[in-house]
């Protein structure tokens, strides 16, 4: 599984963005998809997370009410909205492919890694 995202840019706070996550293969389906951030000096850190079916999602609770996590498994891809963004959003955002039943939200297990996007948001 290759994946590919899109949609980072410069926002002002309390601005909207819509990250995309396109990825090869026919085995899409399969997978949960999750989004993690990774700040410069921090760690990667968990976002948000989707089931194979878009059944289940999780969210970290410093985007909860904020972004939601979809998935649109005919066209192989999967999206971030990010509404109501801070500067503390501003990030490296990544996608990443679990192959996995029940969604997770560590980043060691996952398989596949996209190359990421950067969103940085203004005060």
């Amino acid at each position: 599984v290759q994946l590919v995202e899109s949609g980072g840019g410069l926002v002002q706070a309390g601005g909207s963005l819509r990250l995309s996550c396109a990825a090869s293969g026919r085995t899409f389906s399969s997978y949960a998809m999750g989004w993690f951030r990774q700040a410069p000096r921090k760690e990667r850190e968990f976002v948000a997370v989707i089931s194979w079916s878009g059944g289940i999602t999780y969210y970290a609770d410093s985007v909860k009410g904020r972004f939601t996590i979809s998935r649109d498994n005919a066209k192989n891809t999967v999206y971030l909205q990010m509404n109501s963004l801070k500067p503390e959003d501003t990030a490296v955002y990544y996608c990443a492919a679990d192959f996995a039943v029940v969604p997770r939200r560590t980043p060691d297990d996952y398989d596949y890694w996209g190359q990421g996007t950067q969103v940085t948001v203004s005060s």
